[in-house]
C-alpha cells in the first residue's frame, strides 16, 4: 500500500512590513530641549551696549525726519508765501493759494506716502525703554490734522483778504498754529530723554510752526 501524502507545515500568508521605521537614540530629544532652552537663555541674556541703542536712535530720528519733511516743508512754504504777501513783497496771491493747497495735500497720508509710513513704523526693540512710540504717534498727528489745518487756514486767508471773513480766517489761523506749536513740543519732549541718554548732539524732527 501506498503511504499517505504527509502534510506539510501550514503556509503563513505573506506580510508587507513597509519602510523599516527609523529609531532615534533616547537622549536625542532631552539634547534637543537643553539646546532650545540654551539659544533662548542666550537671546535674554544679550542685551544692546550704548553704542548700539544710540545708533537705533540715530536711525529712527533719520526715519522720521525724512518722512515728515515734505509737509513740513509745506507748512514752511505756506506760511512764507503768507508772510510775503502780507508784507507787500508780494502780490501773488493765486501763487500763494496754490502753494498752501499743495502744502495741505502733502501732510495727508492718503496723498503723501511717506506719511502713510510713518503709520506702519516699528520703533528699534532697543529702544523699547523709552516708549518712543509716543513720538512717532505725535509726529503722525502733527501732520494730519493739525499742519493740515494750518495750511487750510493760510488757504482761507489769502481767501478772505479784503473781506469782513479775513478777521474771522486769521483768527482761525493763530489757532490752529497754537495747536502746530504744542503738538511739536509734545513730539519733542517725547524723543528727549532718549536723546539726552543717547546722542546729546542729535535733533528731533525739524517742524515748522
Amino acid at each position: 500500500m501506498t503511504a499517505p501524502p504527509r502534510a506539510g507545515p501550514p503556509l503563513l500568508p505573506l506580510q508587507s512590513r513597509g519602510w523599516p521605521a527609523r529609531r532615534y537614540p533616547r537622549w536625542l530629544l532631552p539634547a534637543l530641549a537643553v539646546l532650545v532652552a540654551a539659544a533662548v537663555a542666550v537671546g535674554l541674556a544679550h542685551r544692546p551696549s550704548r553704542q548700539e541703542r544710540a545708533a537705533d536712535l540715530r536711525g529712527l530720528l533719520h526715519t522720521l525726519n525724512y518722512d515728515i519733511e515734505s509737509c513740513a516743508g509745506g507748512v514752511h512754504d505756506s506760511l512764507t508765501v503768507l508772510t510775503a504777501i502780507d508784507s507787500g513783497t508780494s502780490h501773488d496771491v493765486a501763487t500763494a493759494a496754490s502753494v498752501a493747497g499743495t502744502g495741505t495735500a502733502s501732510c495727508s497720508p492718503a496723498s503723501n506716502e511717506l506719511i502713510d509710513d510713518l503709520e506702519s513704523y516699528q520703533v528699534p526693540e532697543s529702544l523699547a525703554s523709552y516708549h518712543l512710540g509716543r513720538a512717532v504717534t505725535g509726529l503722525i498727528d502733527w501732520a494730519a490734522p493739525d499742519a493740515e489745518n494750518a495750511q487750510s487756514g493760510v488757504a482761507r486767508v489769502l481767501a478772505a483778504r479784503g473781506t469782513p471773513r479775513e478777521a474771522a480766517a486769521r483768527a482761525a489761523l493763530r489757532q490752529a498754529l497754537r495747536t502746530l506749536d504744542r503738538q511739536r513740543a509734545a513730539v519733542d519732549t517725547a524723543l528727549a530723554p532718549a536723546i539726552a541718554a543717547l546722542s546729546p548732539r542729535a535733533a528731533p524732527p525739524a517742524l515748522p510752526g
